[in-house]
């Protein structure tokens, strides 16, 4: 299995660290986010990783190179700025990313994560997603998505029914982004919510520390602790 990290997001939030610095090379704990993922992806046994880029990414390929510092083989696929959105970013790294119809990893470069991508469960028969699924923090209480006693994903149809956060880590199969254009913009929230419409899409809960990095306070308090 090959997997995907998203780091073609501008960090209009983390400017002005960002106006110099890909948010995903923003170091935090003595290293950039972007690194933790990929040595937490090596440690899981995966060895083929893509990552996306547009706002200076030439700067990501300079960092990290083709991977082998990692144990890894890093294929780039560069988008116009703010151009493809996440689903479209996904859709025109397909070619890197599968052959046939074998599910891949995705994750957000945004996010730090303690998760053991070694124990992510095989994607059943039919489903076209699993999604890995938080408690929801404070900066949004209301959540996404709720998760069935069957490990079925799906979409509460009123305000009061308990919801977990999607965390920005999945597994997809190609053929979730089957109907999209390569080169156009597309968001990956319409796709899930249809897969889920479904029951297409199963997922999991995890108690673990995860954090959504999308401010630079949020990215100092993070880095405060990592180095304790």
């Amino acid at each position: 299995m090959k997997a995907m990290i998203l780091a073609a997001g501008r960090g209009e939030r983390m400017r002005p660290l960002t106006d110099a610095t890909p948010k995903p090379l923003l170091a935090v704990g003595g290293k950039p986010l972007i690194v933790w993922h990929l040595e937490r992806l090596a440690a899981a046994g995966f060895r083929e990783v893509v990552i996306n880029h547009a706002h200076l990414g030439k700067q990501i390929e300079q960092a990290l190179g083709n991977g082998a510092a990692f144990g890894l083989s890093i294929a780039y696929s560069p988008e116009p700025p703010g151009a493809l959105e996440t689903a479209g970013g996904i859709a025109q790294a397909l070619p890197l990313l599968t052959q046939d119809d074998e599910c891949f990893l995705v994750v957000n470069g945004d996010i730090w994560c303690d998760y053991d991508f070694a124990t992510l469960p095989g994607l059943a028969t039919g489903n076209l997603a699993h999604l890995l699924l938080v408690p929801n923090p404070p900066q949004h209480p209301i959540g996404d998505f709720a998760l069935g006693a069957d490990g079925r994903v799906f979409a509460p149809a009123t305000p009061d029914t308990p919801r977990l956060t999607f965390s920005g880590i999945g597994l997809y199969r190609p053929s979730l982004f089957g109907s999209l254009a390569p080169g156009l913009p597309a968001k990956l929230a319409p796709l899930l919510r249809q897969a889920i419409a479904d029951q297409r899409v199963s997922g999991q809960r995890y108690d673990g520390r995860w954090e959504d990095v999308g401010t630079p306070r949020r990215l100092a308090d993070l880095n405060r602790e990592l180095n304790c």
